[in-house]
């Protein structure tokens, strides 16, 4: 079965359209495996998930929230039929075929099952697998095993969707979302699935961004197991902390310039009551401070890191969207980046560098080039052909232009 929306592997849409009907898990899936290949995402649904609520409050897709019509095609370079609903999916592949457009219908055989998993002997268990800084590729060969093992896959939105297209027919998926104060399921409820569902004897892997321990309230999780009587290990992630500023060739520590790091949350402000971070005492330490979750709070936290002495020309690299194709860098000072981040308008996910290894660095775009050239025209369709959504390739496979096809974040 082809990769990548059964593109040739590399192959970037540059923003062609690709339109996916429906709004389900299956819907979400093929949204990140086309945002993965840089395409123009556009969702046709009355009600999404909240992972794909997450998408579109980012910016990142587009949502019309309404029933499909077939006007809805225009201008579309791929039509992926999601809605789960063979009647409806048969109806758009059927206006994509009179539009002569590529289409692929959301199927069982690597998408999401929204029902409940099957039951096994005895108690299962449950993995903690970190999954990197979002390119599916960075994942861990272990999380991978695990992943090819699960029967359950609870996944947050920074975890890299692409990884769900290779999950074995049955799976079922449950979309935890965790949007920073947008939509997602509340701590207690994603313990509760992790508990239920190892209790029916499931293997449960909780897919998560970067690193289960990092900021990741994996603790809470592996506790919540334990106290339940539930097998649980934890598969640890590749950081963002220090993966995000690699990808943009920052170095966290140089040789001769600095040799400490200190990653924080930014989830918190500074003046809040509940932050325990002494901000006095990392101005004064000379080590690279990396902020994480920091958007909102970042005026405020640069704010009181000059008040405690830190100099307002120190170097900050914002890197935004780290490990994606839309990855970007934002270089400022710590005077300036509150006024640079309302004036470019960034947004999460981002990764903040505080230090002089800003400087260290010749900050670039560091999005991963195309390893071959993009289409210039849809194929023409074939009703037969397999298409899949867009993940970086860990096995051998023969991947072809786009077609009419069965496929399933």
């Amino acid at each position: 079965m082809p990769d990548r929306l059964g593109l040739a592997p590399g192959v970037r849409l540059n923003g062609r359209r690709v339109v996916v009907v429906g709004g389900g898990a299956r819907a979400l899936a093929a949204a990140a495996a086309a945002l993965d290949a840089d395409a123009q995402v556009l969702v046709v649904a009355p009600r999404c998930t909240s992972g794909l609520v997450g998408l579109a409050a980012a910016g990142r897709v587009v949502w019309r929230e309404r029933a499909y019509q077939e006007e809805d095609l225009a201008d579309a370079w791929l039509v992926v039929a999601a809605t789960e609903h063979p009647a409806l999916d048969a109806a758009v592949l059927a206006d994509a075929q009179l539009r002569g457009v590529p289409s692929a219908v959301a199927s069982p055989g690597w998408s999401v099952d929204t029902g409940v998993a099957r039951a096994g002997p005895g108690v299962g268990r449950v993995v903690l697998v970190g999954a990197g800084p979002g390119d599916p590729g960075l994942v861990t060969v272990r999380g991978r095993q695990e992943l090819d093992a699960a029967d359950v896959v609870i996944v947050d939105h920074l975890a890299p969707l692409g990884l769900l297209v290779e999950l074995r027919p049955g799976v079922e998926v449950i979309d935890a979302a965790k949007v920073p104060r947008g939509p997602g399921l509340a701590q207690r409820e994603i313990n509760e699935l992790l508990v239920d569902r190892a209790r029916r004897g499931l293997r449960v892997v909780r897919l998560k961004g970067g690193d289960p321990f990092v900021f990741g309230r994996g603790m809470e999780e592996v506790q919540a197991c334990q106290d339940a009587g539930i097998p649980v290990e934890v598969v640890p992630g590749v950081s963002s902390a220090i993966a995000v500023p690699g990808l943009a060739g920052i170095p966290v520590t140089h040789r001769g310039m600095v040799q400490a790091f200190c990653v924080v949350s930014g989830h918190i402000a500074p003046d809040d009551p509940s932050s325990t971070i002494d901000w006095a005492a990392l101005a004064a330490s000379g080590a690279t401070l990396v902020v994480l979750m920091g958007v909102a709070t970042m005026s405020a936290i640069a704010e009181r890191l000059i008040a405690a002495g830190l100099g307002g020309s120190t170097p900050v690299a914002c890197v935004q969207r780290g490990a994606s194709p839309a990855q970007a860098v934002h270089r400022s000072t710590l005077e300036q980046i509150g006024t640079d981040i309302s004036r470019t308008g960034i947004r999460p996910p981002a990764v903040f560098v505080i230090g002089q290894v800003v400087d260290a660095a010749t900050l670039r775009d560091t999005s991963p080039p195309p390893t071959s050239p993009p289409p210039t025209s849809p194929p023409p369709t074939s009703p037969e052909a397999p298409c899949a959504p867009n993940v970086r390739p860990t096995r051998s496979s023969s991947a072809t232009s786009p077609s009419t096809t069965s496929v399933a974040h």
